[in-house]
């Protein structure tokens, strides 16, 4: 059973696209959040992160960070391990 995976967007953010297009590559399942126009959505983001950019993302309850740290994660190998 994989683990659930959450993501906070923007609409136009190509970051965005490029975390989303990895996960769906992967078939796997995610709970988008979208930030845009929701100043409580973001600042709940950024209070959980720590951080103001997106995508933010969670696999479980492990902040992964970015769409930069999530290919670097599938690059090293090790996206599929933390997912299962």
């Amino acid at each position: 059973m994989s683990k659930s995976v959450t993501i906070y967007t923007t609409r136009f953010c190509p970051f965005c696209v490029r975390a989303k297009q990895l996960l769906n590559y992967k078939n796997v399942a995610f709970d988008e959040i979208a930030v845009d126009g929701q100043p409580q959505l973001r600042q709940e983001m950024a209070r959980k992160a720590g951080r103001t950019s997106v995508p933010q993302i969670w696999i479980g309850s492990t902040h992964v960070g970015g769409c930069d740290e999530l290919y670097a994660l599938e690059r090293a190998g090790k996206l599929d391990s933390l997912l299962n």
